[in-house]
This record gives structure tokens, sequence and C-alpha cells, in this order.
């Protein structure tokens, strides 16, 4: 019989289980002739003791006071059954194969999953390597220590998790001195994920930009204490910069009453012109949602005008050592805050360029003018949105067509039927102050004649 020992010819005890595995005969009972004959003939027997006084008490791997004996009884029922474990002189060897090839796994693994997969991923590897031990243990009766691997995948997933945590909270906290003060927090999340794509530096991208004003603020606000007015400006702010942030909006800066806002940067959208138009439509509605709520706290009842437009802008950092901002410039630019003030003359609450409606099909809006503003010399065509299609009337449909025949008329110079379709349009559908517009311009050009080259287009001298 082969009994597997170390370097030592030490072997190790293969424990059945805590004190009391084996039966145990009083030697009392034995000398008297009492004992059972049954438990002690063909049996291996030791004679021993396990009285607490007599000092053969042992610690051991299962309890704590173990009889030495018992320790001696369970070497003995081990060689019988074969089950002695080993423990070779190249287990060192086999250890640190093990925790090479699983701490490389986690390695190479574990840096580039997302957290959840990363549990996955640990718990599986530890799974793995208990499990196997387990196999050599129970199969080959061969001793393998595995804490030291179990203490480093757990030890290098908190590691790599810590890293994670702290890596992740740098690169937002980057992302938000950057960029916090103009876009809103959930953008700043989506950045936060690749926070090497986005920069301050400048460029020129297809951009949408949104002006908007409040109507005659400056004498509304004549009759407000500097506490009032202030107060007021917090609140009108507030939420109209939650509606711009809900539709994935960017704050350029406040100018007073005045709010200008872009889309497309720094996170890129292919969609920046459906998100500013649908932005503009609920700031407008979020006004009137507000006139009563402020009436009631002694404020005055506030309307806006908003102007967008889409175009190439420059977009970046721009300012002076002295001070920066995350601004857009460019003739676009400049454009859409020429719409947003061609709403108080056309009657109306917002005003988008022609790109605009290119990039929006599924949008319905009603053709304003052609105009040429202040500062630009090629006309351009203005237009009021109206909503999706599927939202727009047949009656408004209807109105839409006959406006668009009127204009033709007029631009075509056929005085008598345009005069005579804006006013039908006037009776029709009401007294809108765009139609009266119109009849005024018709009224002048009776008296004075546009030139040959006249094209319909109305230039503005004023902003």
């Amino acid at each position: 019989m082969r009994i597997p020992v170390d370097g030592m010819a030490q072997a190790l005890v293969t424990y059945r289980g805590e004190r009391g595995g084996f039966p145990y005969v009083s030697a009392t009972d034995v000398l008297h002739g009492q004992a059972d004959a049954g438990i002690l003939e063909d049996a291996i027997v030791l004679v021993g003791t396990s009285a607490p006084g007599l000092y053969d008490l042992r610690a051991t791997p299962v309890q704590n006071k173990y009889p030495g004996v018992e320790i001696h009884a369970n070497m003995i029922a081990g060689m019988l059954d074969g089950d002695i474990k080993q423990r070779p002189d190249h287990v060192r060897g086999i250890e640190f194969l093990t925790m090479t090839l699983v701490g490389g796994a986690m390695i190479i693994s574990i840096p580039f999953l997302a957290p959840l997969w990363s549990m996955v991923f640990t718990g599986a590897l530890l799974t793995a390597s208990v499990g196997v031990n387990y196999a050599v243990w129970q199969q080959g009766n061969t001793v393998v220590p595995i804490a030291a691997t179990v203490v480093l995948i757990l030890f290098q997933f908190l590691i790599n998790m810590s890293y994670g945590f702290f890596f992740e909270r740098r690169n937002k906290g980057l992302i938000t001195e950057l960029f916090g003060q103009y876009v809103p927090p959930e953008l700043v999340e989506e950045m936060s994920e690749d926070p090497g794509a986005y920069t301050r530096d400048a460029e020129e991208r297809e951009l949408t930009v949104l002006f908007s004003d409040v109507r005659g603020f400056t004498t509304l606000s004549e009759g407000l204490t500097p506490k009032e007015l202030s107060s007021l400006m917090n609140e009108f702010l507030k939420h109209l910069t939650s509606v711009i942030h809900q539709h994935r909006g960017t704050i350029d800066k406040y100018m007073g009453d005045a709010i200008m806002a872009f889309w497309g940067a720094p996170v890129r959208d292919d969609q920046h012109a459906r998100h500013a138009l649908t932005a503009g439509l609920a700031m407008v509605e979020k006004m009137y949602a507000l006139q009563d709520e402020f009436e009631s706290r002694g404020w005055p009842r506030l309307a806006i005008g908003v102007g967008i437009n889409t175009g190439v802008m420059s977009v970046g950092n721009m300012g002076s050592k002295f001070r920066t901002a995350y601004t857009l410039i460019g003739d676009e630019v400049n454009l859409g805050s020429r719409l947003e003030g061609l709403t108080k003359q056309y009657g109306v609450e917002l005003i988008v360029g022609e790109n605009v409606v290119k990039a929006l099909p599924d949008y319905v809006f009603r053709e304003l003018d052609l105009v040429q503003v202040k500062g630009k010399h090629k006309p351009i065509a203005i237009y009021e949105p109206l909503g999706e299609k599927q939202e727009v009337s047949n009656e408004e449909q209807q109105e839409l067509d006959l406006h668009a025949t009127a204009l033709r008329a007029y631009r075509a110079r056929h005085w008598d039927q345009a005069e005579s379709l804006l006013k039908q349009l006037q009776q029709q559908y009401g007294g809108r102050e765009l139609y009266e517009i119109y009849l005024e311009r018709l009224a002048f050009f009776r008296k004075n004649p546009p030139g040959v080259d006249w094209d319909g287009v109305f230039v503005f001298t004023v902003k």
C-alpha cells in the first residue's frame, strides 16, 4: 500500500467530519466484558483518550477540539479507502500557472466589458476555477490551493470596478466642465461614454439655431420692481430652458429676455432641424400655458416670437484669454436672428427659413413672403410652421392652397386677382395680420408700380 507523502514524509489527513465519525467503545465496558463484540470483531481498534483532562484534544480543520486518537482513525480509514489526498512537489507551479491564466483572462477582458457583463464574467470565472479545483480534489485526490486564485479574481474585479468608477467620474467631470453649462444632463451622460469625441475647438457643421424673444418686454417690465422683474425672468427662462433641454438643444446664451439655442453640437444630431422645430412649437405652447399663472402672481402675460434657421455654421470655443464661450457664428446664425425679428412684422409666433422646410418634408408650412433681410443680398423664402401633415385639417389645407394662389397672383402683378383672393381669405378664415399686410402692399403698388425687375421680394432695411 502506497501512501502519498510530501518531502517531509507528511501525509494529509482525510477527515470524515466532526468528532464522532467512528464508533467509540468505553474501555471500562471492554475490561468488564460488557462491550458489544460485533463492533470489535474484525476491526482495527485504536486505544486512546477523549476526556478533556487528559490533554489529547487537538485543533483540526473540522473542529477546534478534536480527539487525537480519532485523527489516527481518520488516517487509517483514508489508507484503507485509498483516498488520501496528495500534494505534489510541483503544486506551486500549478498554482502559479492557474493564477497567470486567470489573471491574464481578466486583464484582457474586464476593461472592455460593461459593468454588468464584468460581473457575469467574473462570476463565471470564479465558478469555473472552484469547479475545476473541486474536480481535481474529488477525482484526482490532489490538493491544489484555491484561496490565492479566488482572492486574485475578486481583487482584480474590485480594482477594475474602482478604476472604472473613478475614470468614469473623471471623464464625466471633464465633460461637465466643458459642456455642462450648455447642454442638458442626459446629453452629458451620452457624451461621457466617449469623451475623446468631443472638443470645443471651432469647426464648421450643419446645425439649426433658434432665437426667441419676448414681445414688448421693455414696456411690460416698466411696472415691475427689480425684484419682481428678476423673479419673472428666472421663472420664464427656467421653463423655456427646460423645453429646449427636453428636445436635446444646447443653450448658447441668454440675452436679457431673449434666448439663443442650437441643435447638432456638441452632440451630433441628424434630426437637428426637427428637434429645433418641435422645441420652438413647444416653447410657444408653454408660454400660453404660463400666462394665467403669471397673471395670478401679478406679472404681465408674456408672448414670444421664435426664429429658426438651418445651415452651415461655425461652432466652437470663441473669445479671448479673458473670457470664452462655446457659441455659433456665421451668416446662417444671423439669419436666424433676423427671422425672429420678422415675427413681429408678420404677426406670427414662429418663422423658419427655407432650409428648415427642405429638411422636414413631413411638416406643413405657410409661405409668408420672399424677403431680403438687412445684411444679406440674397432673398429667401420665410415660412410659418403649422404642424405635421396628419395634424393639419382639410379647412387649413384649403386656406393654404388659396393663400398660395394669392401669392402667385401677387408676384405676377395681377393686383385685382390677388386682392380678391386676399379679401376672400380674410372673410372665410379670419382677419390675419398677414393678409392685411399684403392688402396694404397692393394699395401701395397700385399707386407706385414696382420696377420691371421686381421679383416679388420685399426688402427690409431694419433688423
